[in-house]
């Protein structure tokens, strides 16, 4: 089942951080990005947290299950929506701990495709 778009949106009203938390629709799901790096995952209308030392510290007993079919287990947060303060110390905390995103490889240039003009 893919996620509403309307979940997305909740859970980025409820983290309170405005721009700086992003989302990305991908095969159906969403990514969560907060000043770009990833931090999350909204699959099944459901909160998976990147799995950190940030969430063992702040969420010990969250859930686990896998978002999607052959994944690893991650944590879920749908039972900390409702509680902003903690939801969003998880997702900064959890940022603090990934690394910064890699720069985009520079695309190949194969000269320019000009059309040879015959001579008159």
């Amino acid at each position: 089942m893919a996620t509403d778009r309307d979940f997305v949106e909740y859970v980025t009203e409820q983290v309170g951080l405005g721009d700086r938390l992003t989302s990305k629709k991908m095969f159906g799901e969403y990514a969560l990005y907060l000043d770009g790096k990833v931090v999350a995952f909204a699959c099944d209308n459901s909160l998976f947290i990147k799995p950190s030392a940030a969430a063992t510290a702040i969420a010990p007993r969250l859930p686990q299950r896998p978002p999607y079919p052959g994944a690893k287990d991650y944590p879920v947060a749908d039972e900390l929506l409702d509680d902003t303060d903690a939801l969003r110390l998880l997702i900064t905390d959890t940022a603090a701990l990934m690394p910064l995103p890699k720069p985009p490889k520079p695309r190949k240039t194969t000269g320019s495709r000009v059309r040879a003009t015959p001579a008159v």
